[in-house]
C-alpha cells in the first residue's frame, strides 16, 4: 500500500536544488501529488511528460498537474524556479500539462516579477503577507492561462501514438505497485506488448518496460532514502515477487544494492 502523503504547502525551489540529493530525483519517471510549474531561465535539456519527450530551453514554462508521470534532465547549466502549489491550492490552474515557449520579453519579465513577488511575500512577516501571496499566486495562474491561449500550449499533435502512451503512463502511475508487467498493461489497453513498446520508443525513446522499471525504481530509491522501511517490505510494497528479485533488479538498474544505496543516502 502507498504511504500516506505528508502535508504539502506552497513553496518555491531553485531547480538546481531539486537534484541536490541525486539527479534521479528529477530525471527518473515519477509523479507528485500537487500541481507543479517549472520555469527555466537558463540551460536546456529534455523533459518527458505522460511518456512524450520534448526539448526545453530558457524561458520555457512547463506546468504539470498532480499525478502526471514525468521526469526531466537537470544538468549543471540549468537554472530556474520550480513552484509547488500544494495539494490544497485553490488557485485556478490548467487541468492538463502545458509546455509553453515564452518568446516575448515582456511575458518573460512578468513571470520573473511574479515569482520574485511571491517569494518576497512568503518570506515576509508584514501584515497581510499571506493574503498578498495568494493574490500573486492567482496572478501567476492568470499568466499561465494567457500564455497558453497565446501559444496554444505549443503542443505536439495528439496522434494515436501519443494518446496510447499517455494512457499507458496514466495506467502505469495508478498500478506500478501491483506487480503488473508490460504484457498485462498492454492487454488492459487493448494492444499487443510489441505495439505498446513501439509507440513508447517513438514518443520518448524508451521502451514500455524501461518506463515501468524507471517508475518502480524511483519509488524504491525514495523509500530507501526517506524511510526506514525494511527492504523486504519495500519489495512487497512495489509488487516484486521476492526481496531477492527486487535486490537484483535494483542493483542492475542503479549499480548499488538497496542497502548500499540507503547507506549512501
Amino acid at each position: 500500500m502507498p504511504l500516506p502523503a505528508p502535508t504539502s504547502l506552497l513553496r518555491l525551489v531553485a531547480i538546481p536544488r531539486l537534484s541536490a540529493a541525486g539527479r534521479w530525483r528529477v530525471e527518473a519517471m515519477r509523479s507528485i501529488s500537487e500541481p507543479c510549474l517549472l520555469w527555466f531561465t537558463k540551460g536546456q535539456g529534455r523533459i518527458t511528460i505522460s511518456g512524450v519527450t520534448r526539448g526545453y530551453t530558457a524561458h520555457n514554462a512547463i506546468f504539470i498537474p498532480a499525478g502526471v508521470m514525468h521526469g526531466f534532465e537537470a544538468g549543471p547549466q540549468v537554472f530556474g524556479t520550480a513552484v509547488f502549489f500544494g495539494r490544497d491550492c485553490d488557485v485556478t490552474l490548467p487541468k492538463v500539462p502545458l509546455h509553453l515557449r515564452v518568446r516575448e520579453v515582456h511575458a518573460q519579465q512578468e513571470a520573473n516579477i511574479l515569482l520574485d513577488s511571491i517569494q518576497r511575500e512568503m518570506d515576509s512577516d508584514v501584515p497581510a503577507h499571506d493574503r498578498a501571496t495568494r493574490h500573486y499566486l492567482g496572478l501567476l495562474g492568470v499568466w499561465l492561462e494567457r500564455q497558453a491561449k497565446k501559444t496554444d500550449a505549443d503542443a505536439p499533435r495528439t496522434d494515436a501514438t501519443r494518446r496510447l502512451v499517455a494512457r499507458y503512463t496514466a495506467l502505469l502511475e495508478r498500478n506500478f505497485r501491483s506487480g503488473m508487467g508490460v504484457a498485462e498493461f498492454a492487454a488492459a489497453l487493448g494492444v499487443t506488448p510489441t505495439h505498446l513498446t513501439r509507440c513508447c520508443n517513438i514518443a520518448c525513446g524508451r521502451s514500455a518496460l524501461a518506463l515501468l522499471q524507471d517508475r518502480r525504481i524511483f519509488e524504491a530509491r525514495k523509500l530507501l532514502a526517506e524511510t526506514r522501511m525494511p527492504v523486504g517490505r519495500i519489495a512487497e510494497n512495489l509488487g516484486f515477487n521476492s526481496p531477492a528479485y527486487f535486490t537484483r533488479a535494483f542493483q542492475h538498474l542503479t549499480g548499488k544494492s538497496p542497502s548500499a544505496f540507503r547507506r549512501a543516502s
